[in-house]
């Protein structure tokens, strides 16, 4: 990051998270606490709002870490803590501080990974089923960031700093196709990407039963189940707008599996849509996919949901090149689908 001397003039045409732009760039050196700034906002500004401008004075800092920081108050206008969206009027004097980001007390695991595709910017694997992507409360076990600390060195500190290069998570048991940054120009690209919805997924499930139409789109918000918070749940209020397109690809007497086309990427999106049709995700013991079954032909019940993240296509942010991949299914997807056997209709 570049640095100017600690002065009351503004700095131009500087390296760092806000580049120079003439009057409006600057960054000055702190204390111990972290990077220090300066920035006058222009006069065509006004009626932004004041997150949506830092926003777009430098590449490497995301929207959310910047409302992180007005919420710890490190960002002021005019002197005076603000809140992300006040709205500017021109003229303003923004000063904060970019913290420095803890370390991040993990250890490096080795561990094998399933590695898809990898480059000097990213990296592309096949997450096995049964590992947390990140660390969170109370989980102190082996995760995918120990693993990728080991297998990348430098990644700590690229996006968030329990979450180092994570850009889209999958839950413990959803096997599949992940994308991982290895610096923060790169993270923000892709989260950008998804934001935009730009990236395209297909994930693939074993579900319960047929779906009465052989492919259709559901929508309907999803948030927190209003009785049990572990679960999420369509809601009428304060979800977030959740959109999900499907195609039945083969089906047994009491299993379907289906193509899966998420547009949006809700927490247990796909789980919680294909619930909402009467047809969970088989194994899924948080919404319904283990209750017997109807008939007898069929007494296996798997130990997990049954989802598998099959294939992402996306551009390189460097390249600009399209890629896509495909995860192979792990093994408990291929013994439960011989288990099923060859009447698949």
């Amino acid at each position: 990051m570049g640095m100017v001397d600690d002065s009351n003039e503004l700095g131009t045409g500087m390296d760092g998270p806000f580049p120079g732009h003439g009057e409006q760039g600057g960054v000055l050196t702190g204390d111990g606490a972290g990077m220090r700034y300066r920035l006058r906002v222009d006069e065509s500004d006004a009626g932004v709002r004041v997150d949506r401008w830092l926003d777009r004075q430098g590449p490497l800092l995301s929207r959310s870490q910047i409302q992180r920081w007005m919420q710890a108050g490190l960002v002021t206008v005019g002197g005076r803590p603000v809140k992300a969206s006040l709205r500017l009027t021109g003229g303003e004097l923004i000063e904060g501080t970019v913290p420095i980001p803890k370390p991040v007390d993990l250890e490096p695991r080795e561990y094998p990974l399933e590695v898809l595709y990898e480059d000097e910017d990213l990296l592309a694997l096949n997450k096995p089923v049964g590992m947390v992507v990140h660390p969170g409360a109370g989980n102190e076990e082996l995760t995918l960031v120990h693993v990728l600390l080991y297998h990348c060195a430098d990644l700590r500190g690229v996006g968030d700093e329990l979450r180092p290069g994570i850009v889209h998570r999958l839950d413990r048991d959803t096997s599949g196709v992940l994308l991982v940054a290895k610096h923060d120009v790169v993270h923000r690209a892709l989260v950008e990407q998804f934001s935009g919805r730009e990236i395209h997924k297909e994930y693939r499930a074993l579900a319960r039963g047929v779906p009465s139409a052989a492919s259709g789109r559901i929508e309907g918000a999803i948030g927190r189940h209003p009785v049990d918070r572990k679960r999420m749940a369509i809601v009428e209020r304060g979800g977030k707008p959740a959109v999900t397109r499907y195609q039945v690809v083969r089906v047994w007497d009491e299993i379907s599996e289906i193509q899966c086309f998420p547009e949006t990427g809700r927490t247990h999106q796909i789980r919680v849509h294909l619930a909402s049709l009467g047809h969970p995700i088989w194994g899924d013991a948080v919404y319904g996919g283990t209750h017997p079954m109807v008939g007898a032909s069929r007494v296996v019940i798997p130990t997990r949901q049954m989802l598998h993240a099959y294939q992402i296509q996306f551009r390189h942010p460097r390249t600009g090149e399209t890629l896509a991949f495909i995860a192979p299914f792990p093994k408990d997807w291929l013994d439960v689908i011989e288990g099923l056997g060859k009447g698949a209709l």
